[in-house]
């Protein structure tokens, strides 16, 4: 055995050398517990090794014959299973896991005669039987491979048949002996038995009736056979057959049956010997001197070990190859009993996902062998163990690894599971078509459109059929503009039908996105029931209304409409779909009874006389009654009923709320305190919002618009919303209007997202136009509210919660028992629920006692991960998660407090305060303008935030209320990790349990995360290991949670507790510590720490980086202690990974002393002389740095010491958050200064140091170049600065002192000779100076402790002088003035502009103007904000002004931008302007900037969206003549005249022929107009057209032509003489006197011709 490993080895781990032989050894693998090769005999002789690598080569060396179909060729024959049998083929599992496919015409040719005859006959035949009655699921067939097809995806489909001619091609008539075993068909009944057609030509083969009786119980025609040959006679002519089954079943091939290579058959059995045993199979020899081979999937498992050369075994013959003559054969029992079946799998087990699968053995070429949980085997092919080749890590494959895979198919050849463990196939929504229902929404890929609908493909293995009524609402007549092939579509299953893989779709987006149930059976449809259905007929009686798996009703014709419909054809179409409600359902009739009529409107009523009320009066008034609305009521005073009208939304201030109270009010109720809001004559119209009842009250009202002044804030309501603004109307009548800029702080894309009609506001005055009576109004936030928005929001939510108390009284005065059990709901109240159904987004409805006939929901989130099913009972709170505890805790108002959002409502929020469990209501508007959000600043359900409580005491509605703090808002929230996720269970879902600090436990290790292990106790408790609590000593940068492996058991003491709500830790005395997660802890001892702890990182943020040191130790380590590598510093994501141990110093802790402060650099010393790292933390122009050191300490760096090397910009080199090393200079008194210098950093490495630092006067010396930066430039000279001291010295720069050119510019007015200078420490420009005269002392009592030096010393000016100078500054002045004056100067400067703009805001030529002037200076972005300027400023009523912005702006952006940027201002033009005007100038300026394919593309958005406007067509037609499109233009003219009215025609066809003329054919345009006018002979424009363009263009010919065809025209005398006068003027003009005469002759001939008319 040894010799034979060290000849073969066989992968895996590498065996020791051994003593024996000097020689080192091979490498042995381990041997695999499925296969292991146990062989009781002395090593093989030298012949047996050669012949046993020759057989390993063939198994080994072969491509993979047990996995690739390429091996599969024509002629091969193999034993098949019977898999699935449908209408027109069989289904074949062939062995290793492939499948093949038999034809109808491939069964047998008795069986394609019976075909034949009923479709020549063109009727069903009794005789013949289908396909499910002959066959079924399990039976063993012989099959040959008649073709191999590849498909367009690389698959290959095999094609099979069973047909005895086929399958014993390899016999003839003399080979036939008895003993054979033979598949054959039954040809024909006879008197005494059958005649079966074995497929061997010449040869007659007959059954018995005695021979059959046993077997065969009801003999069909075609219907297969396996038999034996009992007798042949004369030579193989005729044979007679037995079909005993016991005599079949014992069947055994022998050497006397005369077998051959080319007439082996599948199915045989044999007895074979063993010859060689392989890791891949076993070599056997059968027959005598035949060599076969048994591949590892079909050795018996049970006896795989037990096998040994010359062996004898029984075998069956699984497939011969006809050219290479290799044989398989199997040694699996249910192969060895001919007529017998493989083992089947139970069909739900097809999909099953397996959680742990341990691998048995792996084969490198082929895949692996898996023992699923319940025993059996499983093989997964090699493209199915990874997601990619290159993914693929064979380590994970030894025998013994548990992987997670999922059984996606059964070989019954091989009776194994074939897995896959891709993780896309195993997490697969949809993998058979038995795991789709009805309903289901899916997404799709468009595989092809054909006449009947649109194929799509779900998965791999699922396509469906979208019918053409279900590719839109509306019927398309031409899907493929719509749908591409490859396109991802959403959609919905209509019908699935598993057994004849039939799949309908639907992509009707109202039924894709409808949340009404699904009505998918006749027994769903209960009365009542509201649902969205398509209408699939409509007749005279009413129209049949279609919904899921093809269940149907009938809508009468009463019930279609309120009002009576005569031709329900004509008002539905077939595919509308169409809300209905139940009437009535029959299931066992299957008959359903609809309506369209969903509720029922009342018919109103006579009113009483309305008497005239006084305006702004309280009144009490009862409900008559309730239209859609609002309420009609009568005002109950002195016994006098005087109708009047209270709308909806005056209710309340809350649309909520109005919306609410009108479904709870009925008819008799009693309202109290309605104000009569104006009084129109006909009506009074109430008001009953709050804050304009107490505005009215407290006289914060205007009574008319000459009250109104600027700046006053008034309580109104929403009365209209236009897409340009709001108009709000005030009591008393007064009207504004808030523009669109004026709406919110926030940009406004569309009005009706902020304000809905009869909402309440509060409006700020802008502007008034008494002329016009016309207001402008401020509705943002900021401008509206009172700065305190706490105080608001409360105020708010308070009169909120008021309204709601009073709804709830209403509902307990109710008789309805619904009514009174909806007011007994408070948030906080235990409800016992049975789930009634779960629902796509994970959330659940239920249903009760005690809410019956209400809506029960719980969102996923509040499912806390607990899987429910329907049926399943639940306890719940209302509006609540978390269970509220048995300790009292006692609030406090204003106290603050950690809250979690549960529900959002639409005006206010549930939360719940995390410290005692409370339900809090915090308000979601802070004030009744704060209407819009959007989606980033929503509220979440699970948002942590924190409320400040403003009333203690619970309200009727069971909650507090609070407000959001706002300075908390943004307050860092640590985010839940994964492992905290997994750990999180609701309380309700927590298993209690009896443990105690310090029991020792047992478990298994369920999942390893960075941070900590997760442990499984038993079936129910799950425990927690903390990476600290799992090693004694921890290698730093180790991490120790990746000891432990999933699966691996562990002792573990309790430490602790860990509340599931919160993951706080709990103490032993806690209620609820027997409810929480146990905390254990597996190290050997308990540990004391000291200096430097251990921490594990688990969150990096911006500034620090989070560990833990313990379960409930945490801390922080700010970024710049995490190490002094800069580099470190830079990318720290990069070096600290979750879970890694880390060696930290605690410098500190916080208040609770559970978090602690930590370095992993040690205490930092800031002394005088070390070096350090910092971050820049602010930038100060001309001075220098501010740079946060370790410990939140700060320091400065001057100009002077960030370089050795002065530049222009010293500061460019730096940016705020940049990581530098820092060298200490100083620390004094706190104050600590620093130095950036590498001469300073790196005092060995140092380059040369081109302006060096000076400490002190002492470094200045007589003559040095020295160089600085400007401080400043006074009449005395310039000051620069060169370092800190006080001490002043002269220098000059003079050329002949500095040898450099001259750098003071004249314009500073400086004198250049005779002068000095003086340098001072500070920034701007640096130049070089020589020290020139001698050191002169004088102290500056400055700012910045800098010392100065007098510099340039002028010469006084004498009197006159100044004089002079003073009249040249009045002239220069007056000059400018007079300039500035001029009304024809053109502006020069961007101040110019903004006066001409301030002085005419509307003219859009002067904004335009300004922008030219800034993109003359290619100032981009000045040019960008003007234009925007100008769009905010352009009167909202001066359109076209506001468009020539727009358009200078698409102008701008086409030139200097981006497509990007161009196509934003695009939308937002077309948002603000007219759209066609903007589509079209965009297309000129893509047509003049030489953009061709875009503007094409616009051309080509504009016909769909204005089809119907006819200059789009011409102008895309001048667009396309211009760039010789002729051919194009002609198309686009019949696409124009099937789109536009026939009135239109004419004047398009006329249109398009000018434009002929000038840019295309000339010709064709000729052609164009003549066609026309044959057709409409008397539109003398048309004619008058064509005569002018003949004139200027075509030949005098011609032109003759057409006028004498048109002067003999039957037209009105007035138009023929318009013409007559043409053709005089253009013979005049062109022609000669004859010519002139010929047409004035011809007038007279009409004239007199008309005259004789007239007379006669």
């Amino acid at each position: 055995m040894a010799s034979m490993e060290e000849n073969f080895p066989r992968g895996g781990i590498q065996k020791k050398p051994t003593e024996t032989t000097g020689k080192k050894a091979k490498p042995k693998f381990e041997q695999d517990n499925l296969f292991d090769v146990r062989q009781e005999f002395q090593p093989p002789s030298e012949y047996d090794l050669k012949s046993f690598l020759s057989l390993t080569s063939i198994i080994t060396s072969r491509k993979n014959f047990y996995e690739e179909i390429t091996e599969i060729c024509e002629g091969m024959l193999l034993l098949g299973c019977i898999k699935e049998v449908t209408f027109f083929e069989l289904v074949i599992s062939l062995p290793n896991g492939l499948t093949g496919f038999v034809p109808v015409t491939q069964i047998s040719d008795a069986y394609s005669e019976l075909l034949n005859e009923q479709v020549t006959q063109g009727e069903l035949l009794e005789d013949l039987n289908s396909l499910s009655d002959l066959y079924s699921p399990g039976m063993l067939v012989r099959c040959v491979v008649t073709s191999v097809e590849k498909s367009a995806d690389g698959r290959r489909s095999i094609k099979l048949s069973i047909n005895p001619k086929n399958v014993n091609k390899g016999l003839n008539a003399s080979a036939l002996t008895s003993g054979m075993l033979l598949s054959g068909f039954v040809r024909s009944v006879e008197d005494h038995g059958y005649l079966i057609d074995i497929g061997v030509r010449g040869t007659h083969a007959f059954l018995p009736h005695q021979k059959a009786q046993n077997y065969i119980k009801a003999v069909k025609r075609g219907q297969s056979l396996n038999c034996l040959i009992e007798e042949v006679k004369n030579e193989g002519r005729v044979v007679r057959l037995s079909a005993d089954r016991s005599e079949v079943a014992a069947s055994i091939a022998t050497e006397q049956q005369n077998w051959t290579l080319s007439n082996l058959l599948p199915g045989l059995v044999v007895k074979a010997q063993v010859q060689k045993v392989a890791p891949l199979g076993i070599s056997l020899t059968f027959l005598s001197s035949f060599t076969g081979i048994v591949d590892f999937m079909h050795v018996d498992p049970e006896k795989s070990t037990n096998y040994s050369p010359n062996q004898v075994v029984k075998a069956c013959i699984l497939s011969t190859h006809p050219t290479s003559k290799v044989v398989h054969l199997t040694l699996r029992q249910a192969f060895l009993c001919p007529g017998g079946s493989p083992n089947q799998l139970s069909n739900d087990r097809i999909g099953a996902v397996v959680e742990e699968s341990t691998v048995k053995a792996f084969y490198k070429q082929f895949g692996a062998v898996f023992e699923l949980d319940d025993g059996m085997l499983a093989f997964a092919r090699l493209k199915h163990l990874s997601k990619t080749r290159k993914s693929f890590k064979p380590a994970a494959f030894k025998a013994g690894c548990k992987h997670k895979c999922r059984i996606i198919d059964y070989s019954l050849m091989d009776e194994m599971c074939i897995v896959s463990l891709k993780h896309q196939i195993i997490e697969a929504r949809f993998l058979r078509y038995q795991d789709i229902h009805t309903g289901d929404v899916m997404q799709g890929k468009v595989l092809s459109l054909k006449p009947i609908g649109m194929q799509v493909k779900v998965t791999d293995g699922i396509k469906g059929l979208v019918p053409s009524m279900h590719l839109a609402d509306v019927i398309l007549k031409q899907p493929e503009k719509k749908y591409n092939v490859g396109d991802e579509v959403r959609c919905r299953v209509l019908e699935c039908n598993p057994e004849e893989k039939k799949l309908f779709l639907t992509l009707k987006k109202t039924l894709v996105q409808s949340k009404l149930p699904v009505l998918s059976s006749y027994e769903d449809a209960e009365p009542g029931l509201i649902t969205h259905g398509f209408v699939v007929c409509a007749r005279e009686f009413g129209c049949i209304v279609k919904f899921y798996n093809d269940v149907k009703g009938l809508v009468p014709k009463n019930e279609l409409s309120s009002e009576p419909i005569s031709c329900p054809d004509k008002v539905f179409h077939d595919g509308q779909v169409v809300k209905v409600m139940v009437l009535k359902c029959e299931p066992q009739q299957e008959r359903l009874l609809l309506s369209f009529r969903l509720s029922s409107k009342p018919v109103p009523e006579g009113r009483t006389e309305c008497t005239p009320k006084k305006k702004q009066q309280m009144v009490d008034v009862k409900v008559l009654k309730k239209n859609e609305n609002g309420l009609e009521v009568s005002i109950l005073e002195d016994g006098d009923d005087v109708i009047a009208w209270l709308p909806t939304g005056h209710l309340s201030d809350f649309v909520a709320n109005s919306k609410l109270l009108w479904h709870c009010l009925q008819e008799g109720d009693v309202l109290p305190r309605v104000m009569c809001l104006s009084d129109k004559g006909d009506r009074i119209i109430l008001c009953r919002k709050s804050a304009v009842i107490s505005a009215v009250q407290e006289e914060q009202v205007v009574r008319s618009f000459s009250e109104i002044q600027p700046g006053v804030l008034l309580t109104g309501y929403v009365r209209k919303v236009m897409p340009f603004g709001v108009f709000v109307e005030f009591p008393f009548g007064v009207t504004g209007l808030a523009p669109k800029v004026s709406m919110s702080d926030k940009f406004v894309t569309d009005t009706k997202d902020h304000f809905v009609v009869g909402q309440t506001v509060i409006a700020k005055v802008m502007s008034i136009d008494e002329e016009k009576q016309r207001v402008l109004l401020n509705l943002k936030v900021s401008e509206c509210s009172s700065g305190d928005s706490a105080a608001e929001s409360f105020s708010l939510l308070n009169q909120y919660f008021k309204e709601m108390e009073e709804i709830k009284n209403l509902l307990r005065r109710r008789e309805s028992g619904l009514a009174q059990c909806l007011s007994e709901l408070v948030p906080g109240k235990e409800l016992q629920l049975v789930v009634q159904d779960v629902m796509e987004d994970g959330s659940a409805l239920f249903s009760g006692s005690c809410v019956r006939g209400w809506t029960v929901t719980a969102t996923h989130y509040h499912l806390g991960g607990k899987k429910v099913v329907p049926g399943e009972k639940a306890k719940g709170l209302v509006l609540h998660v978390d269970a509220i505890t048995s300790k009292v805790y006692r609030l406090t108002k204003n106290s603050q407090h950690p809250a979690i959002v549960q529900h959002i409502a639409e005006e206010f929020a549930i939360v719940s305060l995390l410290d005692s469990g409370r339900l809090a209501a915090v308000p979601i508007a802070s004030h009744f303008n704060d209407t819009f959000r959007f989606d980033s600043e929503k509220m979440k359900v699970g948002q942590r935030i924190y409320a400040t409580l403003k009333t203690v005491k619970a309200n009727d509605l069971g909650v507090v209320l609070a407000v959001q703090d706002p300075t908390k808002k943004n307050a860092f929230v640590r985010d839940r990790k994964e492992s905290e996720t997994a750990l999180e269970e609701t309380l309700a879902a927590a298993v209690k349990h009896s443990l105690s600090l310090g029991d020792i436990v047992t478990g298994t290790v369920k999942s390893v995360k960075p941070t900590h292990v997760t442990v499984a106790i038993d079936d129910k408790l799950t425990g927690s290991i903390h990476a600290s609590q799992i090693l004694d000593e921890v290698p730093i940068y180790s991490f120790p949670t990746y000891t432990l492996k999933a699966g691996q058991k562990v002792t573990a003491r309790v430490i602790g507790g860990r509340d599931v709500n919160t993951h706080r830790y709990l103490p032993i005395t806690h209620p609820h510590f027997t409810r929480s997660v146990p905390e254990l802890s597996i190290r050997p001892r308990s540990h004391a720490v000291f200096g430097c702890l251990l921490s594990f990182q688990y969150n990096i943020l911006k500034n620090w980086l989070e560990v833990e040191v313990a379960p409930d130790v945490r801390g922080r380590v700010p970024r710049l202690l995490l190490s002094l590598n800069t580099k470190v510093l830079k990318h720290p994501e990069k070096n600290f990974k979750n879970g890694q141990a880390l060696s930290a110093t605690v410098t500190g802790t916080d208040a609770t002393e559970t978090n602690l402060f930590l370095s992993l650099t040690g205490i930092q010393s800031l002394e005088p002389g070390t070096i350090t790292v910092g971050m820049v933390a602010k930038m100060i122009p001309h001075i220098g740095l501010t740079i946060t050191l370790p410990g939140g300490k700060t320091g400065k760096v001057s100009i002077f010491h960030l370089s050795d090397k002065y530049t222009e910009s010293p500061l460019s080199d730096f940016k705020i958050g940049k990581v530098v090393r820092c060298y200490i200079l100083s620390n004094e008194n706190g104050k600590i200064q620093l130095s950036l210098r590498q001469s300073r950093l790196n005092p060995k490495n140092s380059s040369k140091v081109e302006d060096a630092e000076i400490t002190s006067i002492k470094d200045v010396k007589k003559g040095q170049l020295l160089r600085g930066y400007v401080k400043s430039v006074t009449p005395s000279g310039v000051f620069f600065g060169v370092n800190k001291n006080e001490n002043h010295v002269e220098l000059s720069l003079l050329p002949e002192d500095t040898e450099m050119p001259s750098v003071l510019p004249e314009s500073l007015g400086l004198p250049r000779y005779g002068a000095e200078e003086e340098k001072r420490e500070e920034d701007k420009e640096e130049k070089k100076e020589k020290v020139k005269m001698k050191r002169k002392q004088r102290r500056v009592n400055s700012e910045s402790d800098i010392c100065s030096f007098p510099i340039l010393h002028q010469k006084k000016q004498t009197k006159k002088e100044k004089e002079l100078e003073k009249q040249k500054k009045e002239k220069e002045l007056c000059k400018l003035e007079a300039a500035l004056m001029d009304p024809s100067r053109q502006p020069q400067s961007a101040d110019d502009f903004d006066r001409l703009v301030l002085s005419s805001p509307n003219s859009s030529i002067l904004w335009l103007q300004y922008m030219a002037f800034h993109l003359q200076a290619t100032e981009i972005e000045k040019a960008r904000a003007v234009a925007e300027r100008a769009l905010k400023t352009i009167c909202f009523r001066e359109e076209q002004e506001k468009l020539n912005v727009w358009v200078a702006l698409l102008n701008l952006e086409n030139m200097y931008g981006t497509e990007e940027t161009l196509m934003k201002v695009f939308e937002r033009a077309v948002q603000y302007n007219e759209p066609l005007k903007v589509f079209q100038h965009l297309c000129d300026i893509y047509a003049s900037s030489e953009k061709y394919k875009q503007a094409e593309e616009l051309y080509h958005t504009m016909l769909r969206r204005f089809r119907q406007e006819k200059s789009v067509w011409l102008k895309y037609a001048s667009f396309l003549l211009k760039q010789g499109q002729t051919e194009a233009t002609h198309r686009l003219l019949e696409r124009a005249l099937k789109a536009l009215p026939t009135k239109e025609h004419v004047d398009v066809i006329s249109r398009f022929a000018q434009l002929e003329f000038r840019f295309g054919d000339p010709e064709h345009a000729k052609a164009l107009f003549e066609s026309t006018l044959n057709s409409y002979p008397k539109r003398t424009d048309i004619w008058s057209i064509y005569m002018d363009i003949m004139i200027k263009q075509g030949s005098q010919k011609e032109v003759r032509d057409i006028f004498e065809r048109v002067i003999h025209l039957n037209l009105a005398p007035k138009k023929m003489k318009f013409f007559f006068k043409r053709y005089l003027d253009y013979e005049k003009k062109y022609g000669t006197t004859e010519t002139v005469m010929a047409v004035k002759t011809a007038a007279l001939e009409y004239v007199e011709a008309k005259s004789s008319l007239a007379d006669t």
